[in-house]
């Protein structure tokens, strides 16, 4: 596929092996659980550079090692704690690298947009109040002092899907026919990526901090997803990371309006369709590939074929939000085994989520099986959907407009 860089979330020993020998730099991670250990131990973060770089590099092109995966993005009580050790985290790493004599290493950690409390307009845009002083004023003096880059999480598709009546979908996917002048910079905005990736930088600079360069550490674009789900489709992932690389190879490089002419070294999140993902059905396609393998759609990494080249795309037919019923119901080829402890689980939350499907209800026995399933999964969505619930249950359930009911067993819907 010609592509330059890889980042692992993780230090996977066999992904290493097989990456030694080839001009690919890879990116390795110190994993979240880790983080903790090695801030307040020396000796372990020892440990871990001899296990997770000596083993491989220089064979193995190693360009940075990532302590932790989006950390600052948690709120939990016991993940606040992963805050404090972080920065430590990252020098006891360094000083692992720097004893063995290695200093080709940059040491970072990738975070999302989430670590800045507005990112409109750009010029305004500063870090959460609760990790400001605390964790992003010593992160960003480590990163400068080693000349090390700021890696940062920029997706415009979920500020987009989040507000599309506000915010415009050429605008998201970089086709640069629709501009934005912050008020307070003058700048002129022709995609949301410059200007998320600028609310970082005037972040920064409001801690005294104007020089780091940044890494777009994932970015992309769904190509499929939930019907509720507005604008996941093959036609604008492809446009998305087209337009992505078209920008991003261009000769002088573009930058972005705050730093005009500065080269953003960029990952594209995923390789692969990540089939077995949780969550809402975009989370699953973000890939390049299927997990076989084979092209989701075509794509040159190096930027060199023109756009006009390309084949045309399958129109989109869901950029618009979703309006009618939404029911959530057992999917295709559903094991009858998994599908009973699924329903357990659903019926479990109680507050009259499967009612009907005890003795004397609409959907009792003998309604089948799948209908019961139908029933519980479709109830437990529409009841908690508002708390994050999905329509997935381990692959086990999927959406449809089509109306599962039969006779008196009446199954609840979403409306939108």
């Amino acid at each position: 596929m010609k592509f330059s860089r890889v980042k692992l979330y993780d230090a996977n020993p066999e992904v290493l092996n097989l990456l030694s020998g080839t001009k690919l730099q890879a990116s390795i991670m110190v994993q979240n659980h880790e983080i903790s250990g090695i801030g307040s131990s020396q000796a372990i973060a020892d440990e871990w550079v001899r296990n997770n770089v000596l083993l491989y590099y220089p064979d193995t092109i190693i360009s940075f090692i990532l302590v932790g995966n989006e950390v600052l993005s948690s709120t939990l009580d016991q993940d606040r704690e992963l805050w404090r050790d972080l920065v430590p985290a990252m020098r006891r790493i360094r000083a692992s690298l720097r004893a063995k004599g290695i200093r080709t290493i940059k040491v970072s950690t990738p975070l999302a947009m989430d670590v800045v409390e507005s990112t409109f307009p750009p010029s305004s845009a500063k870090f959460r109040s609760d990790i400001s002083e605390s964790v992003m004023e010593p992160l960003l003096r480590f990163l400068n002092g080693t000349r090390s880059h700021f890696f940062v999480d920029v997706y415009p598709y979920f500020p987009w899907s989040g507000d599309p009546t506000n915010i415009d979908l050429d605008f998201a996917l970089l086709q640069g026919n629709y501009t934005y002048t912050d008020p307070g910079s003058r700048l002129v905005y022709t995609n949301l990526l410059d200007q998320m990736l600028d609310s970082i930088t005037f972040a920064m600079s409001k801690l005294g901090y104007e020089k780091i360069p940044l890494v777009i550490a994932e970015t992309g674009w769904p190509n499929g997803g939930d019907l509720d789900q507005s604008g996941v489709n093959v036609h604008n992932a492809a446009i998305y990371n087209r337009n992505l690389i078209k920008k991003l190879t261009a000769k002088p490089p573009s930058g972005t309006p705050a730093r005009p002419g500065v080269n953003i070294p960029t990952f594209i999140f995923s390789l692969y369709d990540e089939d077995q993902k949780t969550g809402p059905g975009s989370e699953r396609h973000w890939g390049l590939l299927h997990p076989n393998g084979t092209s989701i759609y075509e794509i040159d990494l190096t930027g060199k074929r023109p756009i006009s080249q390309y084949k045309s795309l399958p129109l989109p037919t869901n950029n618009e939000p979703c309006k009618g019923e939404l029911w959530c119901v057992v999917a295709r080829e559903a094991n009858l085994t998994e599908l009973r402890l699924a329903i357990e689980y659903a019926c479990a939350s109680g507050n009259g989520t499967c009612d009907a499907l005890m003795p004397g209800g609409e959907c009792q026995e003998p309604v089948s099986e799948y209908l019961r399933a139908s029933y519980a999964f479709s109830s437990f969505w529409a009841r908690f959907r508002s708390q994050g619930a999905t329509c997935y249950f381990n692959g086990l359930a999927e959406q449809t407009t089509s109306n599962p009911s039969r006779g008196s067993c009446k199954v609840p819907s979403v409306t939108f």
